[in-house]
């Protein structure tokens, strides 16, 4: 075990960097024990841990890199105001998209909103998801406020980044539905939908919804009928209800 007990070390600063998007070429930074006792679960790549001196007795069993820090080094390294003790930088997955689909896909264009990715996510996880593929415009899945929406569940099922479109071609050519949020007139009511197996579920930006390309490249444009006043949902809450409808 190794004892840094100033914010000036090397690899102290080297590792804050990881709190900038730009600088998490390959790796990120976890905070908390139930984020770190998800990543022990899943046999994520640990890179190294820090960790203060009046929680490391529950590490005893931990044989990765520890690295012994002060309270105000911990807090250097974290978002939270109020670390728990513990930061772990984590590997990122080298992941390849599957060449071929078939199960329950959730597809994101652009949200852009970091809590709103990580519910979404984390609900594709609790409703049996088989992965999800996310826009390069939309949030990125390690920032700190995605990190703690999602709660372990990007452990749980594969996240591919990229061109959604071309994702959405490849999985119609394996004979899988695209199914496109839209409260368009062409819409239909999901809950006319029955027999689904093999679909992909479309959410679009927060304020434009989807693009007219995702539109036109949909099997099915869907919508939730709104007997209230209100004129839409919030994109996470329109994904749990549809997620959790679909299973």
């Amino acid at each position: 075990m190794i004892e840094i007990t100033s914010k000036a070390n090397p690899l102290i600063k080297q590792t804050k960097k990881l709190l900038q998007k730009k600088y998490r070429q390959s790796s990120y930074l976890i905070e908390g024990w139930h984020l770190f006792e998800e990543a022990v679960r899943a046999k994520a790549e640990i890179l190294r841990v820090f960790v203060v001196a009046d929680q490391i007795s529950q590490l005893i069993d931990y044989e990765g890199q520890l690295i012994l820090v002060s309270p105000e080094i911990l807090k250097d390294l974290s978002t939270s105001p109020t670390p728990q003790g513990i930061v772990a930088e984590i590997a990122l997955p080298n992941m390849m998209p599957p060449s071929q689909f078939k199960g329950k896909y959730l597809v994101l264009e652009d949200v852009q909103d970091p809590g709103n990715l990580g519910t979404m996510i984390r609900t594709a996880d609790a409703s049996g998801f088989d992965a999800v593929f996310i826009s390069e415009k939309s949030a990125d899945i390690y920032n700190a406020k995605t990190l703690r929406s999602m709660q372990g569940s990007h452990f749980h099922l594969p996240i591919y980044r990229g061109n959604v479109l071309t994702y959405l071609n490849q999985m119609q050519s394996s004979g899988v539905t695209c199914l496109a949020t839209t409260l368009s007139k062409k819409s239909v009511d999901y809950r006319s939908l029955s027999d689904l197996s093999n679909f992909a579920l479309v959410f679009g930006n927060e304020g434009q919804g989807i693009s007219q390309e995702m539109a036109t490249q949909a099997d099915l444009l869907v919508h939730i009928n709104m007997p209230g006043q209100a004129e839409s949902l919030n994109v996470a809450v329109a994904a749990g209800i549809l997620m959790f409808s679909f299973i």
